[in-house]
């Protein structure tokens, strides 16, 4: 009896997921097959000289039970203190011990991290998400917080009956005021239009829920709570901390160790292949033409299923007809953001870790910054050595990672490595984070297409989209590009999880795939959490 086969497309969390969990739960064998030279797509990490930088960064943290037990199945949690991942000494891993084919045992772990981020407005942190604290009201200042105050009432008394666009559905939540110092500007360089231009319904899946209300309720409930004995202030402070894990080598590290077990058990993994044709027949598809991009030629490759993560626009125009033409119009229509991503070593920063919490060599202490200051193009800034010590060499130095939102047509993508590595050095010292550019060591460029699908261009129109692609019963589209849905990477697993069910049951509906992330109750209900996170 012949094998089964399923043809998946793309070596990111999703296509690597869909892969173990066919070879957990059915005999069918996936074979993969990655456009670039590397796995782990956006959750993949990238070495340069020692340095370690992730594609995002990203959290391991899902509400899903199902999805933290799956990671532990391939990372087990590391059994020490916080503290004790921040060693002042060398002792562990270096950066050319990562270079060798084998780790040790010892370096397969996740280990967790208290989230640690804020937002850096006008020349000032704010916690992130926002808390109603002293420090925030001194940081904003009588007249700003007046004025906030102010515009949200004004906001509530006389609310927007209709939403028509991102602008006002902040509007409507926050007041005007709150939503140009901590919404405008960041949402803007994510996705290179004005909020009066985007759809509200990227706030109604991201930030569903969230308000003023909420951050003024969150306060009063810290101010009764402080006033609880010092074993319930405790529980509750305990309780309400978040954490996330994350792979002690960075977030590829647990995907590479997906694809090792993958291989071991009898999968493939074909990287520098790109699927270039989808041919259908009979309502399915059939084969998949690959092209081998390291040797020019091109191979058809016959499979019972098809699942695809690459973005949904080029899977569209790879798709041999019959397709009705309405179809390929909605999907030439769908809208992308790039991302450039500026690793820089910094040996000494100006800015300074002024808060209670201890770091190694007393650096900021915050896994990413959202940059809310309107004169800077800088999006948001990672800080690699509080994720993991072992992403840098030397530990003595600051790996920072500097992410730009832009378009290839944009000014920032068409420049040489050498001069947005400048570009990105000189906003640093402009902002105040180092004091000039001999404080820079060494600087790496790394650019990644499609990395946003945007709720722009045609998007309102997916769902005829949607009714087509649904009608090829053994294609199976999951993951963030696969979907076109702004996910987080435990949605991206979930998804696959739903499309490896459907083939187990036998399941011809694939609603239950498109329904994951689509409940706003699934997210962190925080005040300007998912308005900035990715």
């Amino acid at each position: 009896m012949r094998t089964k086969v399923a043809v998946i497309i793309g070596a990111g969390p999703a296509g690597l997921t869909a892969a173990y969990e066919l070879l957990e739960k059915t005999e069918i064998k996936p074979i993969i097959f990655e456009m670039s030279e590397s796995i782990g797509g956006l959750s993949r990490t990238v070495p340069h000289n020692g340095n370690y930088s992730d594609i995002g960064p990203h959290r391991f943290f899902s509400k899903s039970e199902r999805v933290v037990n799956w990671w532990l199945n391939f990372l087990p949690l590391e059994n020490k203190t916080e503290a004790e991942t921040y060693p002042q000494s060398d002792e562990g891993l270096t950066g050319d011990d990562r270079d060798k084919t084998s780790i040790r045992e010892a370096d397969k772990k996740l280990i967790m991290k208290r989230r640690v981020s804020r937002i850096f407005a006008f020349g000032k942190f704010f916690d992130y998400p926002i808390s109603l604290n002293w420090q925030t009201l001194s940081n904003m200042g009588f007249v700003r917080v007046s004025g906030i105050l102010w515009s949200y009432i004004q906001a509530r008394l006389r609310p927007l009956k209709e939403e028509k666009n991102l602008e006002d559905f902040f509007i409507n939540r926050f007041g005007r005021k709150l939503y140009e110092l901590f919404f405008k500007s960041y949402t803007e360089k994510v996705w290179g239009v004005p909020c009066c231009e985007a759809s509200a319904s990227w706030g109604t899946q991201r930030v569903q829920g969230l308000s003023i209300g909420k951050v003024l309720g969150d306060a009063f409930k810290s101010a009764v709570l402080a006033r609880h004995s010092s074993r319930q202030s405790k529980k509750t402070e305990t309780s309400l901390t978040k954490w996330f894990m994350y792979p002690r080598l960075g977030a590829g590290q647990l995907w590479e160790e997906v694809a090792d077990r993958v291989r071991s058990r009898g999968g493939e993994i074909h990287i520098n292949c790109e699927v270039v044709g989808l041919r259908q027949q009979g309502g399915a598809i059939v084969e998949a033409r690959i092209l081998d991009r390291s040797t020019g030629r091109e191979v058809t490759v016959s499979g019972d299923y098809f699942i695809s993560t690459m973005p949904l626009k080029d899977m569209v125009a790879i798709l041999e007809d019959p397709v009705p033409l309405t179809v390929r119009s909605i999907a030439r229509g769908l809208l992308y953001r790039d991302l450039i991503l500026v690793g820089l070593l910094v040996a000494k920063m100006k800015i300074k870790n002024t808060t209670k919490i201890k770091t190694a060599n007393n650096i900021i202490p915050d896994h990413w910054i959202y940059i809310q200051e309107e004169g800077s193009r800088l999006g948001r800034l990672v800080v690699a050595n509080n994720w993991s010590p072992y992403l840098v060499e030397d530990r003595t130095k600051a790996w920072l990672v500097l992410e730009y939102f832009c378009q290839k047509e944009d000014d920032l993508w068409r420049q040489s490595d050498d001069k947005m590595a400048r570009f990105a050095i000189e906003e640093l010292v402009k902002l105040g984070f180092i004091y000039n550019s001999g404080d820079v060591e060494d600087s790496t460029v790394i650019r990644e297409s499609k990395a946003y699908p945007a709720y722009l261009g045609s998007y309102d129109q997916m769902g005829g989209l949607r009714e087509y692609v649904d009608t090829l019963e053994n294609l199976f589209l999951i993951g963030r590009n696969g979907t076109h849905r702004y996910n987080n990477m435990d949605h991206s697993v979930m998804s696959a999880m739903a499309a490896v069910e459907n083939i187990v049951n036998g399941v011809r509906s694939k609603d239950n795939i498109w329904s994951v992330n689509a409940e706003q109750e699934y997210h962190e209900k925080g005040a300007f959490h998912e308005a900035h996170q990715r």
